[in-house]
């Protein structure tokens, strides 16, 4: 089949991204459609590929994307299907889903989350930002959400990544959603993981972006003079780096070599936010490293406490994002280290394996097509 893949944006290469290219193992000629793609930052991933960006790829705008958000619905009415398409794949938590399809091709959207600051978390987004900015925000955000609106039935089929933004789907959308959780990659399990190096570490890893909630991180380490290693960028990096103790260390971005030789010191990942599903606690899961999660949104999906059988636990919630309660959380973990069984931990991420999604994705859109 001739495929088109639709994707909000190749900048930094996170879980949407990687779920992206494990679709483009699958389709080695899809042709990809993208508001931004700054191919320097983001390596040579797409190299095999003919990606067509839209008017809003420039330097200056590329910079700034994640600021450009009004600009989102502009930028995808550029994005014009240059070639005649059996089948249009969209990968969605922003405007990607919107592309104009004239010729009513299969369009199936794999979909990370209905666009957050537009649904469900304005809120949020509105409360990091200077008070002054807040009305001009909302204004805009509201406005995105009506155009959002218009795109909803576009969609032929949706496949969301969890349970938790399938019930997104359905109340914001008002439509179904087949559930199809995101590939960790094969060789993260092919590999002995387990290092017999002094477990020394806390650690983040991941973007550094108000709903990841790494200030609470901050606050808790600073709390409670733990070491915390901090992989990841992002626009709240700067200022949260000012606000740590000397315990906390931000390292930035990394190889993942280099991201490898922090987990082999790693005692657990600490991961703080409300998120759609979140591949990162089970990236590390793969290493054997139990999680320590809040516990809401995708983290119920990947993390398993059992307070009975600690050894088959891949880790341990906090029930509330506050200081108190994600170092109860800690106290807790550490009280029971020992008890984590890392081949029950390295086990249970494997159920979530690359080879697993590509079956499940194949299966489905094979079924949707022969039916439609």
């Amino acid at each position: 089949m001739k495929v088109a893949i639709i994707h909000y944006w190749f900048i930094t290469r996170r879980g949407g991204e990687k779920v992206v290219e494990t679709i483009l193992s699958q389709f080695p000629d899809a042709d990809i459609y993208t508001l931004f793609y700054d191919k320097e930052q983001y390596g040579d991933y797409l190299k095999n590929h003919t990606v067509y960006t839209s008017i809003l790829n420039k330097p200056f705008l590329t910079k700034r994307y994640q600021k450009m958000f009004p600009l989102y619905p502009i930028g995808i009415k550029s994005l014009k299907l240059r070639k005649k398409y059996d089948l249009i794949i969209s990968s969605e938590s922003g405007p990607a889903k919107g592309i104009e399809n004239p010729k009513n091709i299969p369009h199936i959207c794999y979909i990370h989350s209905p666009m957050r600051y537009c649904w469900g978390f304005t809120n949020d987004y509105l409360k990091s930002v200077n008070s002054l900015l807040r009305p001009v925000l909302k204004f805009f955000f509201e406005r995105l959400r009506k155009w959002d609106e218009t795109t909803i039935n576009n969609v032929d089929l949706y496949i969301s990544n969890s349970y938790n933004v399938a019930n997104r789907v359905k109340n914001f959308y008002n439509r179904e959603a087949e559930v199809i959780y995101p590939p960790i990659q094969n060789s993260f399990f092919t590999q002995d993981t387990f290092s017999l190096l002094k477990k020394e570490i806390y650690l983040s890893f991941g973007a550094i972006t108000p709903y990841k909630r790494i200030d609470l991180l901050v606050d808790a380490f600073n709390s409670n003079g733990k070491t915390l290693v901090v992989i990841g960028d992002g626009s709240e990096k700067e200022s949260l780096e000012k606000k740590a103790n000397s315990n906390i260390e931000f390292v930035g971005n990394l190889t993942w070599s280099k991201i490898e030789s922090y987990f082999a010191i790693t005692k657990a990942l600490v991961f703080p936010g409300e998120e759609d599903f979140g591949m990162v606690p089970l990236e590390v899961m793969a290493y054997g490293i139990p999680v320590l999660a809040y516990k809401k949104g995708g983290a119920l999906e990947t993390v398993v406490e059992n307070i009975g059988n600690m050894k088959e636990s891949t880790g341990i919630f906090f029930e509330q994002q506050t200081v108190a309660s994600l170092n109860k959380a800690i106290d807790k973990f550490e009280k029971s280290e020992n008890l984590f069984d890392k081949v029950w931990i390295k086990n249970h991420a494997g159920k979530f394996k690359e080879d697993v999604f590509i079956e499940k994705f194949n299966r489905l859109i094979g079924l949707y097509l022969k039916n439609r």
